[in-house]
C-alpha cells in the first residue's frame, strides 16, 4: 500500500468512527425512566413529593411490568432475526423456508393477540396487565387486584377466548 491508499484508508475509517459515535448521541436511550422522557427531565418538578409517594408504591410492579413486556419483545425481536434470516439465506432449503415462514407468520400473530388482551385489559378498569400466550394456554398476570370476584374471572378469560381462541388461562395478580 502506498501512503495515498494509507491515508484514505485512515479518512475512511474516522468517518466511520465519527458516524458511529454520532448515531449513539442522536439516537434516544433502550430505557427510559419514569422521571426521564427521551433523555429530558420532565415538567412536573412541583408535584415530587406526590410523585415520590405514588414511585415508592408502584415501582416494583410497574417495572415488572416494563421489563417483562421488554423482555418479551427482545427475545421476540431475536426469534424474528433469526427466521427472517433464513428466510432471506438463498442457500435454506424450500421446506426450511416454508417452515420459517410459518413460524414467523404465527409469532407476528401471537404477538398482536397479546398486545390486543392487553389492551382489552386496561380498557375493562385493570390497571396494567402482561399478557404471554403458548400454543394452547395463555398466561395473564395483573397489577395491584387485591382480589379478583368471579365476574372478573370471567371477564378475563372471555377476552382471552375472543382474541386469542385460548381456553386455558391462568390468571396471577401481584401488588
Amino acid at each position: 500500500m502506498n501512503k495515498k491508499q494509507t491515508l484514505i484508508i485512515s479518512t475512511l475509517l474516522l468517518v466511520v468512527v465519527l458516524c458511529g459515535y454520532a448515531a449513539t448521541k442522536v439516537n434516544s436511550p433502550l430505557y427510559v425512566n419514569d422521571n426521564e422522557v427521551i433523555g429530558e427531565k420532565t415538567a412536573l418538578k412541583n408535584n415530587k413529593t406526590s410523585l415520590k409517594n405514588e414511585k415508592t408504591k408502584s415501582t416494583s410492579s410497574t417495572s415488572y411490568f416494563t421489563e417483562a413486556k421488554l423482555s418479551r419483545e427482545q427475545s421476540r425481536n431475536k426469534a424474528t432475526q433469526s427466521l427472517k434470516s433464513l428466510l432471506d439465506n438463498e442457500n435454506t432449503p424450500k421446506e426450511q423456508k416454508q417452515q420459517a415462514a410459518e413460524e414467523y407468520k404465527t409469532l407476528a400473530l401471537r404477538g398482536d393477540k397479546e398486545t390486543n388482551i392487553e389492551l382489552a385489559l386496561k380498557s375493562q378498569g385493570f390497571e396494567d396487565a402482561v399478557c404471554e400466550l403458548g400454543d394452547k394456554k395463555a398466561n395473564i398476570v395483573l397489577k395491584n387486584q387485591k382480589e379478583l370476584s368471579d365476574q372478573q374471572l370471567r371477564q378475563i378469560k372471555d377476552i382471552v377466548i375472543s382474541k386469542a381462541n385460548i381456553k386455558d388461562v391462568q390468571i396471577k395478580v401481584i401488588e
